[in-house]
């Protein structure tokens, strides 16, 4: 994170409280994965009925552990291209922040109503509305106002698209919910065929 010699402190910290987030966001998600209250000396059965009623609960952190997750690597890899601070940047990553902050709730609240119209929706929505702000960090982070000439421009690509793809994911997630809202999040799955089909004719970096 260097401009003309000089570490860019501006952007560092950006790229500082960016991670906190994350990270606060991905460890929240196991606390809406409540543990069971039952009377001491249960049945081993009831015991086990406990933990078969939190599957969707399990189902529900596995999967937006995997988005958050997602997130933040597309994040770590469109910063490290960039070499400057840009002050456009800080509304937009706010707001996806906020986005990722407010996963936690979103995931909670269809994992408690698995199968429900409103719950499946309002969870592809949320993850639209992020995908969507990321794809904007992203053009900002790799564009000329922050990042660093010697970026690889198949690596700048790459990362353009790869936002992208999670956007097409998450829409058709949406489109799948709105018929199946049982099966809507398994749409997600689209999401790494989205991104080969974008990079189809074009280099496919190695890091």
């Amino acid at each position: 994170m260097k401009a003309a010699g000089r570490t860019d402190h501006a952007l560092e910290r950006l790229v500082f409280f960016s991670d906190a987030v994350f990270a606060i966001a991905i460890t929240l998600l196991v606390l809406e994965v409540h543990v069971p209250q039952l009377p001491r000396a249960s049945a081993d059965a009831a015991y086990v009925r406990a933990l078969v009623d939190l599957i969707p609960s399990f189902i529900g952190y596995a999967i937006s552990f995997w988005v958050v997750g997602m997130f933040w690597l597309g994040h770590h890899r469109a910063f490290s291209l960039a070499s400057r601070h840009s002050r456009r940047m800080l509304g937009w990553n706010l707001f996806l922040l906020g986005v990722i902050a407010f996963m936690p709730f979103a995931t909670a609240f269809w994992a408690l109503n698995m199968g429900s119209l409103v719950p499946a929706l309002f969870y592809c929505v949320t993850l639209l509305v992020a995908a969507l702000l990321n794809v904007q960090v992203v053009r900002i982070a790799t564009g000329p106002d922050m990042v660093d000439p010697a970026a690889d421009p198949a690596l700048i690509s790459y990362c353009r698209r790869r936002g992208l793809s999670v956007v097409l994911g998450a829409a058709t997630a949406i489109l799948l919910g709105i018929f199946v809202p049982r099966y809507a999040q398994v749409a997600l799955i689209s999401i790494p065929v989205w991104r080969r089909l974008l990079m189809i004719g074009r280099t496919v970096p190695a890091a």
